[in-house]
């Protein structure tokens, strides 16, 4: 079912979903957010299925019920098709940039044909940039990156590009990242995790996912 003249706005997150209720942006637009982080944790081929729900879940440390609740809930919108037009909102830094891959990948499992405008944010979510990209390609691209771990040949727009290649190297152990905790390692476990957020923008991670990665580089080997 596709509703004729309708524009659904997939955004980032309930943060941004929230600000553009509030400040009236894209006012009497459908908006949904898409609440995942899928640049931290394992995923599967088979996107949004009940493997993938279950892989994801534990990752994020929720049962099944309250990710499909969170997560897989605001996006039904999207997964029934119920538009007819659609446009991504999505910040520049690695976190978002993975999370617009897993979306671009299962518009192209779900062999989605149209043009897709990519609108890439900044500060206040304010729109910096805008791309007009076709779906096509961008499963394979998901599963070479998310799966494989490997960076693939050809990659647009040049912010997916980027995020990619933080996102494959951000928990190797020489990145700067594993060699600033590690060069810390005294700094109490919040303090370094309010630095790791202010130093580290680019990769767009958030205390959730800092404090799990300083708790296992921490453990005792």
């Amino acid at each position: 079912m596709v509703i004729q003249d309708k524009a659904l706005h997939i955004l980032n997150g309930e943060a941004m979903y929230h600000y553009y209720q509030e400040t009236g942006f894209l006012n009497q637009e459908r908006m949904v957010p898409f609440n995942e982080a899928m640049c931290y944790g394992g995923t599967c081929e088979d996107l949004f299925s009940q493997e993938f729900i279950d892989m994801r879940a534990e990752v994020h440390h929720v049962t099944a019920d309250q990710y499909r609740e969170h997560v897989l809930k605001p996006l039904q919108p999207f997964f029934d098709k119920e538009f007819s037009h659609l446009e991504l909102w999505f910040d520049a830094d690695m976190f978002c940039q993975i999370n617009l891959v897993t979306i671009l990948a299962w518009l192209d499992q779900a062999d989605y044909k149209e043009a897709i405008d990519i609108h890439i944010v900044g500060e206040k979510f304010k729109p910096l940039s805008l791309y007009t990209v076709k779906a096509e390609g961008y499963y394979s691209i998901y599963k070479q990156v998310l799966i494989d771990q490997t960076m693939p040949e050809a990659i647009l727009p040049a912010s997916i590009k980027k995020g990619i290649e933080f996102y494959l190297s951000y928990l190797n152990k020489d990145s700067d990242l594993m060699l600033y905790i590690k060069e810390h390692e005294d700094v109490p476990e919040k303090e370094l995790v309010i630095a790791l957020i202010n130093k580290f923008t680019d990769y767009g991670l958030g205390d959730t996912q800092y404090f799990e990665i300083v708790r296992n580089q921490r453990q005792p080997k």
